[in-house]
């Protein structure tokens, strides 16, 4: 072999022994005829003493970032303060009796090691240079990872791992197709699929009733934040079964996933809500529950208030909902009215908001909370001294769910809610097969085809002979 370890492995149990690594330089640093290496490759660093003798010629003082290394020598314990607690291989070093550049490294367009503070587009056009950065690899060791603890899980609950087609044929799904012209055939093209969605129904009336892939899907969407042409997902299908069989085994496997992982614990089972519970309390069908801001509506509430801007939108077909966040009293007006451009930027007129003092309401909406209505609102919120209210009054409900979950967002993300790290998951069930479209009443999708409909909604379906 070519090397005998890598350089994340070497440990006190390695000393006086032989060792040959190959790796880049990440650090030169000159102590006269003798030079100290800071090797690197994807498992670790080890620091290499480098003297004229193990190189030969003029190379020692060549040594430079990213050069690719062959060191051979031996392997010994650092002396008393002279180790480093903040590498895993830091009380041991190797003493080169050998060493062999093999591959040179020209300047670098930027330095890995900075990357975050590298202009993107350059990163991208050198993308090999950029991977060679320690979080990028450890984002990849992530994400093999957790593929192989996916696998490891679905395959001890006999979940067959079949391939399915990416040449195959348009389906109505949600999102247009990538289409790829036929050679043997002129004019006809290929769909490259958005799902494997009817390969996997084939192999359950074929009798291969619990299928998995991590596949690759695509679809020729607009860019957004979670929504890219091409992306890979994790494809189930269960057969003979309900959706408890089903909530309970992926519950099973993020545990499983969560913990080989990463280490961590998750509480089982996951908290459960429907579509409409999401998108009122929330503004999001996929909600971020590590905060416990909670969105409210207060439509039934505008009669009683006499404010125009409230009683406009909910006589013209739309809604006012609103949201307590405690201890935003203490903010300035400044800091208040700078919320403002989130919810504009979702379409919504502006943001209404009060604050909760000693001595009640103040801000631009507590005039109207003087009657019932008032006290009402107030009670719902919870408010207390101290406490910041805040509100979005729009004719399309649309309008009013997207500002407010927004706004959702940020606060949480102001008020530090949101602690990385922490895994809140949990269930969104009942999702409607349509959408109302609020400006022209016609229904849109609002979720895939393939779905049963609710129970409740079964005696809505006309009956019509095959």
């Amino acid at each position: 072999m070519l090397r005998t370890h890598t350089c994340g492995e070497l440990r006190i149990d390695h000393v006086d022994h032989e060792v040959t690594l190959i790796g880049w330089i990440n650090a030169v640093r000159d102590h006269g005829g003798l030079k100290f290496v800071d090797l690197r490759d994807r498992y670790g660093r080890i620091q290499v003493q480098i003297s004229q003798e193990s190189i030969g010629g003029d190379a020692l003082e060549t040594l430079r970032f990213d050069q690719v290394l062959k060191v051979t020598g031996s392997v010994m314990e650092r002396p008393d303060g002279m180790r480093n607690p903040k590498l895993e291989t830091g009380d041991v070093e190797v003493i080169a009796s050998s060493t062999e550049i093999l591959g040179e490294c020209p300047p670098l367009p930027f330095n890995p090691d900075s990357g975050d503070q590298v202009n993107d587009e350059l990163r991208f056009r050198y993308r090999f240079i950029d991977m060679r950065r320690e979080e990028i690899q450890r984002r990849f060791r992530l994400r093999s990872d957790m593929q192989f603890a996916m696998r490891q899980y679905l395959h001890g609950h006999d979940f067959l791992d079949l391939e399915t087609p990416m040449l195959t044929k348009s389906t109505p799904e949600g999102a247009r197709d990538f289409l790829v012209p036929s050679r043997q055939n002129p004019g006809e093209f290929y769909a490259l699929p958005q799902s494997p969605q009817i390969f996997k129904q084939i192999f359950m009336i074929s009798g291969f009733d619990r299928y998995m892939q991590v596949v690759r899907c695509f679809r020729d969407e607009d860019l957004r934040a979670d929504r890219q042409p091409e992306f890979t997902q994790l494809d189930l299908e269960m057969a003979c079964i309900d959706e408890s069989d089903i909530m309970g085994l992926v519950e099973g496997l993020m545990e499983h996933v969560v913990k080989e992982v990463t280490g961590k614990e998750v509480t089982l089972p996951f908290p459960r809500l429907s579509y409409k519970e999401a998108m009122l309390a929330y503004g999001s069908d996929s909600p971020d529950m590590r905060s416990d801001l909670r969105i409210q509506e207060f439509s039934d509430l505008v009669e009683g208030l006499e404010f125009k801007v409230f009683s406009g939108a909910v006589e013209s077909g739309g809604a006012v909902r609103g949201m307590r966040i405690p201890g935003g009293g203490q903010w300035s007006r400044k800091e208040i009215e700078s919320l403002e451009p989130i919810v504009k930027q979702q379409g919504a007129g502006g943001l209404a908001w009060f604050k909760m003092t000693d001595d009640g309401p103040a801000g631009p909406v507590s005039r109207f909370l003087a009657g019932a209505a008032g006290e009402e609102l107030i009670q719902r919120l919870g408010m207390e001294p101290g406490d910041l209210a805040c509100f979005v009054a729009d004719k399309q409900t649309r309008v009013v769910v997207n500002s407010m979950g927004q706004l959702r967002k940020e606060l949480a993300i102001k008020l530090g809610h949101i602690e990385p790290g922490v895994l809140n998951f949990c269930w969104v069930e009942e999702f409607p097969l349509f959408d109302e479209d609020e400006e022209t009443g016609q229904p849109t999708p609002c979720h895939h085809p393939f779905t049963c409909p609710h129970p409740d909604d079964l005696s809505n379906l006309e009956s019509k002979p095959l």
